[in-house]
């Protein structure tokens, strides 16, 4: 970026490629314009492992990746949930899981996953409703929708984050790892936030 630049150069700052996660996207690989939401600046905040606590329909949770994950696992204020039949072979809880962030979360989610797989559960549930979020329909875009209003709640009950989304002005924001080709749009937590900088930009504006 050119000197005069309004934005951080540590936004760019090189990182080495040797010792780099194969699925890690550098600061460096942004083109003119962009910027990657790198875990390695402070835009790492923008990351749903990102540990950035907020209330959403009445339950906290630490991170997005928390109140992701957490579908995952058997709930149990549901009665008419079958995976409460196996409940114990879970490592962890819902309401512990909502608690995590980083790759705690991510881990949580991954056991969760699999266990899911060898008793052939391929949906999640929240607040009871069942669902694929995978399926490119319905279960995709009801999962988007909660992500959606999830994040826009982690950046507007965490000011520094609100504000660091504001600095980025309009630049491209970019993830740090790479997509599925066929992800679902709630991956897309970059276009999210920028959907979500819009609308704070015109709050700002009125």
């Amino acid at each position: 970026m050119l000197a005069q630049s309004p934005f951080p150069t540590e936004w760019w700052a090189p990182v080495m490629r040797e010792g780099a996660p194969s699925w890690e996207i550098l600061p460096q690989d942004a083109k003119e314009g962009e910027v990657i939401l790198s875990k390695r600046n402070e835009l790492g905040v923008f990351s749903n492992l990102a540990a950035t606590a907020f209330i959403f329909e009445g339950e906290k949770y630490a991170s997005i990746e928390g109140l992701w994950q957490m579908m995952k696992y058997p709930d149990l204020d549901d009665v008419k949930d079958p995976r409460l039949a196996w409940k114990d072979e879970y490592p962890f809880t819902r309401q512990q899981v909502k608690l995590m962030s980083g790759f705690e979360a991510k881990d949580a989610g991954d056991a969760a996953s699999k266990i899911n797989k060898e008793h052939k559960i391929d949906w999640v549930t929240y607040r009871t409703k069942k669902f694929n979020y995978k399926d490119g329909t319905r279960g995709s875009e009801y999962h988007y929708q909660i992500i959606f209003e999830a994040t826009f709640q982690k950046v507007k009950q965490n000011p520094e984050v609100k504000n660091l989304l504001l600095k980025t002005r309009n630049l491209k924001l970019m993830p740090d790892h790479l997509q599925p080709i066929y992800a679902p749009k709630s991956y897309g937590y970059f276009n999210i936030l920028m959907d979500l900088r819009k609308i704070f930009q015109l709050e700002e504006q009125h």
